[in-house]
């Protein structure tokens, strides 16, 4: 029967996609994903321990996850000293399983935080999706979303296909200029690498050396060299400007 022949009915129903009040309260809820990106030392990992923090002072029950924390170590760390311990995900790893482990050691899954999710395949990422969908937890992802050649990794380019919210994390990073940060630049002997393996995991700390996490067929060889990364605007990440060097790397002048 259409609106039209029932006269009780709300003739504007017809017309609009969008259920009615009362049909909407049948509706089957679900859960989010969320994915909050942004270039390194912007925060991604601070953010993502403090809403865990204030979803646990509510009495929910979440899962810590990661992929390839700069630590080298199954945690979730900032670089402001927060560190938590988490679930180290592999490339294979199916997170329905994850999810299911858990609720057979009894324990109740409302939300799952992940960080480092930009080195999700895609296929993890449609796992969240039907984790969301049907067993109506809430995703909450946290990455970077381009690679040192400013191209979107896989992950990254997922989650911004399936998620239903995502924007960039609100604390700003600058290049050495003073201008907004926006790209991740490798850099090898002060120099701007624009060719290589997409995951060297790797601090923007000169003098850090990098976790290799990739051996095997994926690398073209074997880095020998202290890798680290620096925030850049546009414009000195393609003139592999990495600034004045004289108060340290990459960090501007103050004289």
């Amino acid at each position: 029967m259409t609106a039209l022949e029932n006269p009780g009915a709300d003739p504007t129903d017809a017309l609009s996609p969008v259920p009615t009040w009362g049909s909407r309260r049948d509706l089957p809820s679900v859960g989010q994903i969320k994915f909050w990106y942004g270039p390194m030392d912007c925060g991604k990992s601070t953010l993502a321990l403090q809403i865990d923090h204030n979803l646990a002072r509510q009495g929910r029950q979440g899962l810590l996850l990661v992929r390839h924390d700069r630590s080298g170590a199954p945690r979730i760390t900032s670089r402001i000293g927060i560190t938590r311990q988490a679930l180290e995900l592999e490339g294979d790893t199916d997170l329905r399983t994850v999810v299911r482990q858990a609720w057979a050691q009894g324990t109740h899954v409302d939300y799952l935080i992940v960080d480092e999710a930009q080195f999700l395949s895609p296929c993890q990422v449609e796992q969240l999706g039907e984790l969301a969908d049907e067993a109506r937890i809430d995703v909450y992802c946290f990455g970077i979303a381009t690679d040192f050649r400013s191209r979107l990794f896989p992950g990254a380019q997922r989650l911004f296909e399936l998620a239903d919210v995502f924007q960039p994390v609100q604390v700003e990073v600058l290049c050495w200029c003073g201008l907004p940060g926006r790209f991740n630049a490798r850099v090898r002997d002060d120099e701007v690498l624009r060719s290589g393996d997409t995951v060297v995991v790797a601090d923007t700390a000169a003098g850090d050396a990098p976790v290799e996490v990739n051996p095997g067929a994926t690398r073209s060889r074997t880095e020998t060299a202290t890798i680290r990364y620096q925030v850049l605007c546009r414009r000195h990440y393609r003139l592999g400007d990495l600034g004045p060097t004289g108060s340290g790397r990459g960090q501007l002048r103050l004289t």
